[in-house]
C-alpha cells in the first residue's frame, strides 16, 4: 500500500539531544550563577526594587560571530561604565520570523547559503552565548521555535516572543515555562490588548507537548511565569510611544503600581521602519522616563558596528553591518546611552 505518511517530508535528520549539547560545550558553574543573578536582576527592576533604566540593545540578528564578538566586548565595558544608572542587556538574536521567506537565522541557516545546518547552528549559537556571558554581559533573544530553548535557555538572561508569536499559544505555554523574565509584543498592526493576554496567559500553569533534555517527547507541565511583561513597537497604524499610549497602556496592565512592566521598542512600528528614527524615539521615551515615570522599564535599540542593512546576496558582506533590519551604528548607540546617563 502507497504510504500516506510523510509525503511531502523529503528527509529527518537526527540532531544531539539537548544534554548532548550540553555536554559537548558546557557552561561552567561561574557562567550559570552569572546568568542566574542577572535574571534576579531583572526581576527586581520588573518589580521596582531596582529603579535603573534597562536598555536591550544590539544588532537585529547575529550572522557574523566575529563581528558579534566585537560588538558585545564593546558593550561590556560600556556597560560596567554606566550600571549604577543604566542596566544594559545585549540583544543576541538567532532565530527571525519571515512574513514569506527568507534568511531565518544563525540557527537555521549559519552558512548563509541556504544549507541550513541546524545542528552546527545550535553548537555557533550557544557557543557565543558562552562568549558574551564570560565578558560579563547578559543576553536577551526572541525564542521562535519552542524546541531550541531547551538548547541555550540556560544562557539567556531575558526573552522577547515577537509580533506575530504573541498571539500564539504555543508561545504562551513556552513562555509559561521559561526561567527568565519574558516580554509579549503587541501585534503588527499595533493592538496592544494580545499582549496583554499574553501576559495573562503565561502567568498560569500549562500543559503541552514538548521535549525534555534528553530529547524524549513528553508532556511538559509549567509553573506558570510571573516575569511577564508588554513590549509596545508601534505597527502597522503608526507608532505608539507617546505619553498617551503609554498611559493607556499602563492602565490596562493588571499589576501593581510599584511594578515596571512595561518597555519600549524603538525600531519597527515606532520608528516607521526607519532606523535613523530610533534615536529620536529613545530620546522621547527617556524624556518621559527622567521626567518622573518610573513605571517605564527602558527600551530595546537595534544596533550594530555599522549603521544600515545589507542584502544577503551582496559579495562580500560588509563587516558589522546587519542583513536583517537596518541598525544604528555603534558611535551612535554609545552616544545615545551615554547621553542618558549624564542626564541621570
Amino acid at each position: 500500500m502507497q504510504s500516506i505518511e510523510n509525503t511531502r517530508v523529503s528527509e529527518f535528520i537526527p540532531l544531539p539531544s539537548p544534554a548532548q549539547m550540553k555536554g559537548k560545550i558546557p557552561a561552567p558553574e561561574t557562567i550559570l550563577e552569572r546568568v542566574s543573578g542577572w535574571r534576579e536582576e531583572l526581576r527586581r527592576l520588573l518589580n521596582g526594587q531596582d529603579q535603573r533604566l534597562l536598555v536591550i540593545v544590539g544588532p537585529c540578528s547575529i550572522h557574523d560571530v566575529k563581528a558579534g564578538l566585537e560588538y558585545a566586548q564593546k558593550l561590556s565595558r560600556l556597560r560596567h561604565e554606566v550600571q549604577d544608572k543604566i542596566a544594559l542587556v545585549m540583544r543576541v538574536y538567532f532565530e527571525k520570523p519571515r512574513t514569506t521567506i527568507g534568511w531565518k537565522g544563525l540557527i537555521n541557516d549559519p552558512e548563509l547559503d541556504g544549507s541550513h545546518d541546524i545542528r552546527s547552528g545550535l553548537q555557533i549559537a550557544r557557543q557565543f552565548l558562552l562568549n558574551v556571558a564570560s565578558l560579563d554581559l547578559p543576553a536577551g533573544t526572541e525564542f521562535l521555535d519552542p524546541i531550541v530553548p531547551q538548547y541555550i535557555a540556560d544562557l539567556i538572561s531575558w526573552v522577547a516572543i515577537g509580533a506575530r508569536t504573541t498571539e500564539s499559544q504555543t508561545h504562551r505555554e513556552m513562555a509559561s515555562g521559561l526561567s527568565m523574565p519574558v516580554g509579549f509584543k503587541n501585534a503588527t498592526d499595533g493592538g496592544m490588548q494580545v499582549a496583554l493576554d499574553a501576559m495573562t496567559s503565561a502567568s498560569h500553569p500549562h500543559h503541552f507537548l514538548g521535549i525534555d533534555s534528553e530529547g524524549m517527547t513528553c508532556v511538559v507541565q509549567t509553573k506558570g511565569n510571573p516575569d511577564a511583561h508588554v513590549i509596545l513597537r508601534g505597527g502597522n497604524q503608526g507608532p505608539n510611544y507617546s505619553e498617551e499610549h503609554i498611559e493607556d497602556c499602563l492602565s490596562r496592565i493588571k499589576a501593581e503600581e510599584s511594578q515596571r512592566l512595561l518597555l519600549v521598542d524603538c525600531s519597527h512600528g515606532n520608528s516607521n521602519k526607519n532606523y535613523r528614527r530610533q534615536p529620536e524615539v529613545f530620546r522621547e521615551v527617556f524624556r518621559q522616563f527622567h521626567k518622573g515615570n518610573r513605571r517605564i522599564l527602558g527600551m530595546m535599540l537595534e544596533s550594530h558596528l555599522q549603521e544600515g542593512k545589507q542584502d544577503l546576496a551582496q559579495k562580500p558582506l560588509v563587516y558589522g553591518q546587519s542583513i536583517t533590519d537596518g541598525c544604528i551604528d555603534w558611535k551612535s548607540t554609545e552616544e545615545l546611552i551615554r547621553d542618558a546617563y549624564r542626564q541621570l
